[in-house]
């Protein structure tokens, strides 16, 4: 009788929390399709490129030399219960620094509608966009 109480406590807690995930918050569960893009945005590096490295958990994407306007970009299908988190590592000269390029808890809604997330590496920092269009600042190289 304890064990049976026991399993429809937990029951009555689970049930609800999948109901709202997934009518109130559909990108935390799994199957939407999202498209990352790093762009290096420096201005007169030509001899010297962005090197960024990013991966997953399960998925080690290696690294390249970014160029000047080069962009290194990846499709994603986000995972069961939000665990979706893709990194990257960025070296410029002397300065690396490295971040969350796609987190579908930070990034699930902000990169709708079109769901594709692109980050513009500038002198100052890293900014964001949904569009490719209209970038914000989300953080400098040494936050």
């Amino acid at each position: 009788m304890k064990t049976l109480t026991i399993f429809l406590l937990i029951l009555s807690l689970v049930v609800p929390y999948i109901v709202f995930m997934s009518v109130k918050q559909p990108n935390y569960l799994s199957g939407r399709r999202y498209d990352v893009y790093v762009i290096n945005g420096f201005k007169n590096n030509s001899s010297l490129p962005l090197v960024i490295w990013c991966a997953s958990e399960e998925d080690d994407m290696g690294g390249r030399a970014l160029q000047e306007g080069d962009d290194f970009s990846w499709s994603l299908k986000t995972k069961l219960w939000g665990t979706t988190l893709f990194s990257c590592t960025m070296k410029w000269d002397r300065l690396r620094k490295r971040f969350s390029a796609f987190q579908v808890q930070r990034d699930g809604h902000r990169c709708a509608p079109l769901r594709k997330c692109f980050w513009l590496v500038k002198e100052d920092g890293f900014y964001f966009s949904n569009d490719g269009l209209n970038y914000k600042k989300d953080f400098s190289w040494f936050s």
